[in-house]
């Protein structure tokens, strides 16, 4: 699964790699976790990509409770174009979730232990996400949620847990913003784990187990 991760990368490398013309100025998230604001990216209807600020845990627009988002932060890539809350989603709204590292636990003796994970150069990359709408009733305000799509873990996660995000490179962002349904054996290729030879994984505080701690702090290597 993926239940926390980073984001602490500039405007201006946020605008380049997902090219939008206006982008958000975000401050430095070391600890994003489910149920926060998170920012995304995807295709305007009928105008440029654009990114926007929704909450992550998505609310299916049928929903009866937005309670319901909390147990979505997470769509499984095998399951993801039959499953009722994430179907329409990934046929139509489909978006790129900013990320410049993840967080996963190790079981040990003594509890769970935290790893970062992220490429070694410290670049921005892009989760495979679905987003949604949802409005109680009629004359109340919408809520936008996301989801991250997971997979199966590659070498490097594996030795931490059995799954991990989808993370898209740049060369299939535009494929994947059109808001239109993938033909299911290239939906299989693109939510695939990704090559770990260029990422690593290290150790980090238990002060990340709490969402309030969310500083520079929360990346550093444990000794």
């Amino acid at each position: 699964m993926c239940g926390r991760f980073t984001l602490t990368v500039s405007a201006r490398v946020l605008g380049e790699l997902f090219d939008v013309p206006e982008v958000l100025q975000l401050k430095p998230r070391y600890n994003i976790a489910p149920t926060q604001t998170v920012a995304i990216v995807r295709q305007a209807a009928d105008g440029p990509r654009e990114m926007a600020l929704v909450r992550w845990g998505l609310i299916p627009f049928w929903a009866k409770d937005q309670a319901i988002g909390a147990r979505m932060i997470n769509a499984r890539g095998e399951t993801v174009a039959s499953k009722p809350a994430f179907r329409s989603s990934v046929k139509q709204r489909r978006c790129l979730i900013p990320a410049d590292g993840f967080y996963e636990w190790q079981k040990s003796g003594v509890g769970t232990q935290p790893f970062l994970i992220r490429f070694a150069d410290r670049r921005v990359f892009a989760f495979a996400g679905l987003w949604d709408r949802w409005r109680p009733t009629e004359d109340a305000q919408e809520i936008v949620s996301c989801t991250i799509i997971t997979t199966t873990p590659n070498d490097l996660v594996r030795e931490l847990h059995d799954r991990m995000p989808v993370i898209l490179p740049p060369a299939v962002f535009e494929e994947w913003l059109r808001p239109e349904p993938l033909p299911e054996p290239r939906l299989e290729e693109l939510l695939a784990p990704c090559a770990d030879g260029e990422m690593e994984a290290f150790a980090v505080s238990r002060r990340v187990n709490s969402p309030a701690n969310d500083d520079p702090s929360c990346v550093d290597p444990l000794p």
